[in-house]
């Protein structure tokens, strides 16, 4: 999912399994005395196989929108064993991670098992390795040429939708989208980029990535 394959032996499930319990028996107390990278790797690694469980939970499916009958209510689901309490992919992403940390580059890394979001690593995320793994997350997502492109000829970005529902994250780190967005881009483009830069953004694409 988001840019793998969803796990459909029985041994890839353990594993993943074997992974959730690990990361539940995790006590807020611990967390608290960990440094911002180790807080925000662990974060991560559980919003991205929490949503493999959800995903796997109610596999076949199209999307994860399909699950659940209002909108959204993947995310709004309360199952997800977190410092003593259950809470819901959403919390984690809202009420935590953006909240807590000025590091947008997370949206490069949550994965919600569509096509359209940024690929799912192969890797867990780590503390040592956190920035880079981010980094390395942006340049190449941006680099994604269906979902992100720079039209140097006509002064515009076409960009994915993630930089318009999280606009006020990049904002807040770089002054604006376009700012941040050159952070990522190969040096011979991002050169060219400026804040005149007309910015219109593609389509979301919300079918399932159950594959490699």
């Amino acid at each position: 999912a988001g840019g793998g394959r969803c796990p459909e032996d029985g041994q890839d499930r353990r594993g993943l399994d074997r992974f959730l319990s690990a990361t539940s028996k995790v006590k807020g107390t611990e967390f608290d005395h960990w440094t911002e990278n180790q807080q925000v790797a662990y974060l991560i690694n559980v919003y991205n196989s929490r949503t493999l469980e959800l995903i796997l939970d109610h596999y076949p499916l199209k999307s994860i929108k399909k699950i659940g009958w209002l909108p959204g209510a993947a995310w709004r689901k309360k199952f997800v064993p977190l410092f003593g309490k259950t809470i819901s992919l959403g919390h984690i992403e809202h009420e935590i991670l953006r909240k807590r940390y000025n590091l947008p580059e997370i949206h490069f890394a949550l994965v919600c098992a569509a096509k359209g979001c940024p690929p799912l690593r192969a890797d867990a995320y780590t503390a040592v390795s956190l920035r880079e793994q981010l980094a390395e997350q942006g340049r190449h997502f941006l680099q994604n040429t269906p979902k992100n492109r720079v039209l140097s000829s006509k002064k515009r970005l076409l960009l994915s939708p993630i930089f318009d529902w999280f606009e006020s994250d990049f904002e807040k780190k770089s002054g604006s989208v376009a700012a941040f967005v050159k952070l990522y881009l190969p040096a011979e483009q991002a050169i060219k980029v400026s804040e005149d830069y007309r910015i219109t953004y593609t389509d979301y694409d919300w079918s399932l990535n159950d594959r490699l």
